[in-house]
């Protein structure tokens, strides 16, 4: 299984950015796909997933209302779109699978451990 990332790159604060994720090689169904992101010297932390069997999403709060998460089931693609973006958004951003979703109660989870497959992130620099 291998996971793409594409879409980084340096924006003013205030801009927009748009982050996708290819994944290819997969079988398996009912998946979640999810972003997270990591700053220098802080852990990875949750941004957004989105389960399309169960028509899904979810946000970290400090992203709400500003990130979308979206994406193509058939094409194994997803999506972040990012508005009004803050220095504090600079970090590496990782696109993740759950494959194993389908058997979780909540199926949109927000913790790294959940995800076992990722890829090799794309860098995001908000200026100020």
């Amino acid at each position: 299984v291998q996971l793409v990332e594409s879409g980084g790159g340096l924006v003013q604060a205030g801009g927009s950015l748009r982050l996708s994720c290819a994944v290819s090689g997969n079988t398996f169904s009912d998946y979640t796909m999810g972003w997270f992101r990591q700053a220098p010297g802080k852990e990875r932390e949750f941004v957004a997933a989105i389960n399309w069997i169960d028509d899904m999403t979810t946000y970290a709060d400090s992203v709400k209302g500003r990130f979308t998460i979206s994406g193509d089931n058939a094409k194994n693609t997803v999506s972040l779109q990012m508005n009004s973006l803050k220095p504090d958004d600079t970090a590496v951003y990782y696109c993740a699978v759950d494959s194993v979703a389908k058997f979780r109660v909540v199926k949109v989870s927000a913790t790294p451990r959940s995800y076992d497959y990722w890829g090799q992130g794309t860098q995001v620099t908000v200026s100020s």
